[in-house]
C-alpha cells in the first residue's frame, strides 16, 4: 500500500538544518515540502497536526537478526519488524545465520517470500559466505532483496564462519557488491578461548575477545578489500584502537558502523546487568566508548545500528559463559540516540545521518534516508519533550525485554510511516508501547540496492 498524507506544522529535520513547516506525501513519495508552513489538505488525503513533534527520515536498521528461520521462538519476521516500527525504523537489513544458514539463492527467496507476507516495513538481506558457496554468492549479485555478503571471521552466534586465508581471498576476488565482515580473528580466539576457560566472571568476556582480536581481525579485511578494490563495511566496531586505526585508512572502499549499545554501555554497566549486555564483540571499556563517538562525530564510522539480536531471558539466565551473547535494540535505538542528543552529545540531524543517510549510503538503498523530495515517504514523528521510562513490557520484540530497562528515554516515535502509510502510533499519556496500525505484509516491500 501507498499512502497520500500531509504532515503539517511539523519540526523537520533536513539534511543540514532543523526548520518549521509541512511535507506533503503523495503515491507512497515526498511530493512537497513547504519550510515554514501553507500547504493545505487534498482530497483522500490524511493529515496529521505534527505541533510540537520532530520529523526525520525513517531509520534505516542494516544489522538485525530476526531469527527466521530456525528460532521463530525467539523473533519473527513479523514480530522483528513490527518492533522495528515501534522504534521510528521502516527499514531492515537481516543477517543470514539461521537455522538453516541464508547461503545461496533459494533460501534468500524464501526468505524474501516470507517477509512479503509478514513484515510492516521494507526489508532486504544477507547471503552469508562459506568455504565453498561462491557460486551461489555470484548468483545473488544485483538480486532484489539482497543487499551484501556476510562473512564471519570470528565464530559467534550460528556456525557460519570462513577464517582461512585462501578463502577468503577467493570470496574478495570473485564476488561484487558490499562484504560486510564480522572481524574478530579465530586463531587468537581459539588460543585465549582455553586460556580463559577457568574464568567464570562476566567481565573475562571483554579480556578474552579482546581489543587485539578485533583490530586483527579489521586490518586483515581491510587488507583483503584494498588488494581486491572490493567494497568492503565493517559491522559492530567496538574499540576505540579499531576506529582510530581506520581514520587513516578506510578511504572510499571501507565503511564501518557502531552499535548503540557500545555508545552507550561500559564496564561499569556489564558488571551491573551482567548476561543481559552479554554480546559479541563484548561490550568495552569507558575509553573505547568515548573514541567511538569521536570517530563516530569526525566520520570515520558511517552508521549507528543495532544489531538487535535477541534471545529468551531463560537462555540468559544460564550465566555466564553458557549465556548466549546478544541482545534486542531494534525498537529503542532512536529514542537512545535522541536521549544523546538532549544530554548535548549530538545533535539530532547528526542522527539522522548516522541512522537514515548513512546506511542508505553505505548499502545503496534507493530514494531513502533523507526529507527529500522524490524520496519515498518513510518517516518518524518524534517527541523530544516526553521522557518515559522503558521496562521491559513496553516491547514489542517475541523475547519481551530489553537491556535498557529503568532508563528515561526521550524522543519516542509517535508516529512511525511507511510509504505515506501510519504503520505504528502512541498516544500521549498512552501507553508506552503504543498500538501497530499495520496488518502483516500490507506495508513494506523489498529493497532495491545500486550495484
Amino acid at each position: 500500500m501507498v499512502g497520500h498524507l500531509l504532515i503539517q506544522n511539523a519540526t523537520l529535520v533536513l539534511p543540514e538544518k532543523i526548520v518549521e513547516g509541512d511535507l506533503r506525501v503523495k503515491g507512497g513519495s515526498i511530493a512537497e515540502i513547504a519550510i515554514g508552513g501553507g500547504l493545505d489538505s487534498l482530497k483522500n488525503e490524511s493529515v496529521i497536526d505534527a505541533t510540537g513533534l520532530h520529523l526525520l527520515p525513517g531509520v534505516i536498521d542494516p544489522h538485525v537478526h530476526f531469527r527466521e528461520p530456525g528460532n521463530t521462538e525467539k523473533e519473527d519476521l513479523e514480530s522483528g519488524s513490527r518492533a522495528a516500527a515501534a522504534g521510528g525504523v521502516t527499514s531492515f537489513l537481516d543477517m543470514p545465520n539461521n537455522n538453516p544458514n541464508t547461503i545461496d539463492r533459494p533460501s534468500l527467496e524464501r526468505k524474501i517470500s516470507l517477509a512479503s507476507k509478514k513484515s510492516i516495513t521494507h526489508y532486504g538481506f544477507f547471503i552469508g559466505a562459506t568455504k565453498d558457496n561462491i557460486s551461489d554468492l555470484q548468483s545473488v549479485q544485483g538480486m532484489d532483496g539482497v543487499c551484501g555478503i556476510k562473512i564471519f571471521m570470528g565464530s559467534s552466534t550460528g556456525d557460519l564462519l570462513v577464517h582461512e586465508q585462501e578463502h577468503l581471498e577467493n570470496i574478495f576476488a570473485n564476488t561484487g557488491g558490499v562484504i560486510a565482515t564480522h572481524a574478530e580473528d579465530e586463531e587468537r580466539l581459539q588460543q585465549r578461548n582455553v586460556k580463559f576457560s577457568h574464568r567464570t566472571d562476566i567481565a573475562s568476556h571483554a579480556e578474552n575477545r579482546d581489543v587485539e582480536c578485533a583490530f586483527l581481525a579489521t586490518k586483515r579485511a581491510a587488507s583483503l578489500a584494498m588488494k581486491h578494490n572490493h567494497r568492503l563495511h565493517i559491522v559492530h566496531l567496538t574499540s576505540g584502537k579499531e576506529a582510530d586505526w581506520l581514520y587513516d585508512k578506510k578511504g572510499n572502499l571501507i565503511t564501518t558502523e557502531v552499535c548503540t549499545q557500545h555508545l552507550t554501555f561500559d564496564q561499569n554497566d556489564v558488571e551491573r546487568l551482567g548476561e543481559r549486555v552479554l554480546m559479541n564483540p563484548p561490550i568495552r571499556y569507558d575509553e573505547d566508548r568515548e573514541t567511538l563517538w569521536k570517530r563516530l562525530k569526525d566520520g570515520t564510522i558511517d552508521c549507528v545500528v543495532t544489531d538487535h539480536a535477541p534471545h529468551t531471558l531463560e537462555a540468559k539466565a544460564a550465566g555466564f559463559p553458557h549465556a548466549p551473547a546478544g541482545m534486542p535494540g531494534v525498537e529503542t535505538s532512536l529514542p537512545l540516540m535522541l536521549t544523546h542528543a538532549k544530554e548535548g552529545k549530538c545533535k539530532i540531524t547528526d542522527i539522522a545521518k548516522w541512522m537514515c543517510a548513512g546506511p542508505a549510503q553505505v548499502y545503496g538503498i534507493k530514494n531513502k534516508g533523507s526529507l527529500t523530495e522524490g524520496f519515498d515517504g518513510d518517516l518518524t514523528l518524534v517527541d523530544m519533550e516526553a521522557s518515559r521510562i522503558i521496562t521491559d513490557s513496553d516491547t514489542w520484540t517475541k523475547v519481551g525485554w530489553t537491556p535498557y530497562s529503568g532508563m528515561e528515554l526521550t524522543g519516542w516515535p509517535m508516529y512511525t510511516i511507511v510509504d505515506g502509510e501510519v504503520v505504528h502510533m502512541r498516544r500521549p499519556g498512552g501507553s508506552l508501547k503504543g498500538e501497530s496500525v499495520a496488518s502483516s505484509g500490507s506495508s513494506g516491500r523489498v529493497l532495491k540496492f545500486r550495484n
